[in-house]
């Protein structure tokens, strides 16, 4: 996936940043979330996050989903590049009812909902100290 982030930020500007927040809040992680290409739902109103470590991939669910306000019958699917108190954040953001579907997927598996967002950066941050979310409609990866 093309991530808009790497694309509007040089990659040394990049990991500068990502290094200077792991030394100044070492108990949290640098998290992008985009928008898979080809999909229909709406845009979150940010694109980075500052997730603490012990916050669940569940929790991050839950935020997301509530942030982009999906429909119950609407599932969603999670992309994680190179993860339950996160997924409440990102529920929230989004603006998801309780009910709706929603899908992480890292490394084209789907990771458990207990696991926590500090565990899911250390396996899976890209060079620049950032880990990259993308969220769709649809499996848009087929």
């Amino acid at each position: 996936m093309r991530w808009e982030f790497k694309i509007n930020n040089p990659y040394e500007s990049r990991r500068a940043e990502g290094e200077r927040i792991r030394r100044e809040y070492p108990d949290r992680c640098a998290v992008i979330v985009e928008r898979a290409p080809n999909s229909r739902i709406a845009d979150l109103p940010s694109k980075k996050y500052l997730v603490p470590n012990d916050l669940t991939v569940g929790q991050f669910y839950f935020l997301i989903r509530k942030r982009i306000q999906l429909r119950p019958e609407d599932a969603l699917f999670f992309f994680v590049n190179n993860v339950g108190q996160f997924y409440f954040l990102i529920r929230k953001r989004i603006q998801l009812r309780p009910e709706d579907a929603l899908f992480f997927f890292v490394n084209n598996t789907i990771p458990s909902t207990s696991i926590t967002m500090g565990e899911l950066y250390q396996q899976h941050a890209d060079e620049d100290k950032f880990l990259y979310v993308a969220y769709s409609d649809e499996s848009v990866y087929g």
